[in-house]
């Protein structure tokens, strides 16, 4: 119980923060997992190149529709309880995944595991605001909150890696199961209780709009990353925005809306928000690239790639470590303009404006991108913790989870596109001729595979230039990265640095009071 005189977390706060990192690991785990196990997925279930895009994709799409209702949902039911739905429909949606006999079944139990799944995130993140009132130790418990999906991406592809060695492709869905058993039994012994007591029923209508409104703009906004600009990425994009347009009209005119739109009145909110989804604009964008350019230009396996990964993500965990210690000391904006200011470092380096982008300047790129961008996850989530009042803590952890999905989604799409764009201008001023072109596909790895089928020397012309092109494409990818980072670092600068040097409150009513 927390201490009443200081307001300081006691030993059972702590425990119970580290029954929170349990299904935070899970779900990037979860994630990182089934791309390693998608071969085997593939050659057992023999699904349409459709259906596997959907036993991909569907998990996330799932996360991000829910997420603010969910979120609101734990405000009126209770945060643990959700927690405790959630887990147990984790664990059965795992072992329906792990025993699936066909894709239309898989791609069913991961939509199951995404809904299940977003309830995780905002329950766990709006309960650390319960447990841990002491502005320090909220701040190291986010910390340790962002840094438990971190390791749940290290951990991910050594331990799939294992599993695949030795078991069926279903052996990485069960390893959920033991850990919400886990989390079942700890949970109502070391988490609180709390739900907003007068909190009025939930608006179906309103549920209703914002799942839709997310699920079309992200999967819009997919589609563009996959297939450019067309009328279905264009049309879903469209739907989104309108269908955004009218849950908030909607919530304007409840007595009791889904989301408070108040919040958005103090501009550090919205500012958080804003940097948080140019964070994740660059972080998602980014990782998918740097995966790429591994397996394509360094020519590395999937496994070794994962592996190489490793190091960022612990990176990572360091960084979430270090930045309550370091925003004891500075201003939290400057500490969060800092480490922005370290990513586009990092981003430069990725530019290949230093030197050739070779694996040791991946890897060590890749790792200062890491340390620079988890002290603006940390300290965004802490800010609009704070801002948001403890009964609406749920609504608030539920957007501050859309906006990374959002952000994520954004950030794949646009960088794709970019990357795509510039990869094709390479290849079509290369010295190839047009029908090696028409054969080559429409990316690098279709160049790549298709190139193992020519004999020599055309193999070797089409395998260089298709991997000259797409370092190129790399390297335009990540000077946007650059220039997001430095905008991000201007809006900390301009709308979340007016502050006093402390607290996250001394800095929120800096910014408010403008």
């Amino acid at each position: 119980m927390t201490d009443v005189t200081s307001g300081k977390a006691s030993r059972r706060e702590w425990a119970g923060l580290a029954v929170i990192a349990l299904p935070c690991m899970l779900y990037s785990m979860d994630l990182t997992v089934l791309n390693l196990a998608t071969p085997h997925i593939a050659a057992q279930l023999n699904p349409t190149g459709l259906q596997l895009l959907w036993i991909v994709d569907i998990y996330g799409f799932m996360v991000a529709g829910a997420l603010v209702t969910m979120g609101t949902l734990g405000d009126r039911i209770g945060r643990r309880r959700l927690l405790m739905i959630g887990a147990v429909a984790f664990g059965l949606a795992s072992i329906l995944a792990a025993f699936a006999p066909s894709a239309e079944l898989l791609i069913l139990a991961r939509a199951l595991l995404g809904l299940a799944a977003a309830t995780l995130a905002p329950s766990t993140l709006s309960l650390i605001s319960n447990m841990f009132h002491d502005e320090k130790q909220r701040r190291v418990a986010i910390g340790v909150w962002i840094a438990s999906f971190s390791a749940g991406a290290a951990i991910g592809p050594v331990v799939g890696g294992v599993l695949l060695t030795w078991f069926w492709w279903g052996s990485v869905f069960l390893i959920a199961v033991p850990v919400m058993v886990l989390l079942l039994v700890l949970g109502p012994i070391l988490l609180p209780e709390f739900r907003d007591e007068n909190a009025g029923r939930i608006d179906i209508a309103s549920a209703t709009l914002s799942v839709a409104a997310v699920l079309l703009a992200i999967f819009g906004l997919k589609k563009f990353a996959e297939s450019g600009i067309g009328a279905e990425a264009v049309a879903s994009v469209v739907a989104g925005i309108v269908l955004g347009v009218l849950f908030v009209i909607r919530q304007r005119r409840l007595a009791d809306p889904l989301v408070d739109l108040t919040l958005f009145r103090q501009p550090a909110f919205g500012a958080a928000l804003s940097v948080n989804i140019f964070g994740f604009f660059a972080a998602f964008g980014s990782f998918l690239l740097i995966a790429q350019y591994l397996q394509l230009v360094l020519g590395l396996s999937p496994l070794a790639a994962g592996l190489w990964s490793v190091p960022s993500a612990v990176a990572f965990i360091v960084g979430s470590t270090v930045t309550p210690i370091l925003a004891e000391r500075l201003k939290p904006a400057h500490v969060m303009a800092a480490g922005l200011l370290v990513a586009t470092l990092s981003f430069l380096a990725l530019t290949g404006v230093f030197a050739p982008v070779s694996l040791p300047v991946l890897v060590a790129a890749g790792a200062l991108m890491s340390l620079g961008l988890a002290p603006v996850f940390t300290l965004t989530t802490d800010v609009i913790l704070s801002i948001a009042p403890p009964a609406k803590a749920g609504a608030a952890s539920g957007l501050s989870e859309t906006a990374s999905e959002f952000g994520g989604a954004l950030g794949i799409a646009v960088l794709g596109s970019v990357a795509t764009a510039v990869y094709h201008s390479w290849m079509r001023g290369s010295e190839l001729s047009t029908a090696v072109l028409a054969a080559a596909g429409d990316t690098a790895a279709a160049a790549l595979t298709h190139a193992q089928s020519l004999p020599e020397p055309a193999r070797g012309e089409l395998s260089d230039a298709a991997r000259v092109a797409f370092a190129q494409s790399f390297h335009a990818a990540a000077w946007v990265c650059v220039l997001v980072t430095l905008i991000a670092a201007t809006i900390c600068a301009a709308w979340l640095g007016r502050g006093r040097q402390g607290g996250g409150r001394e800095v929120i009513q800096g910014a408010a009071a403008d």
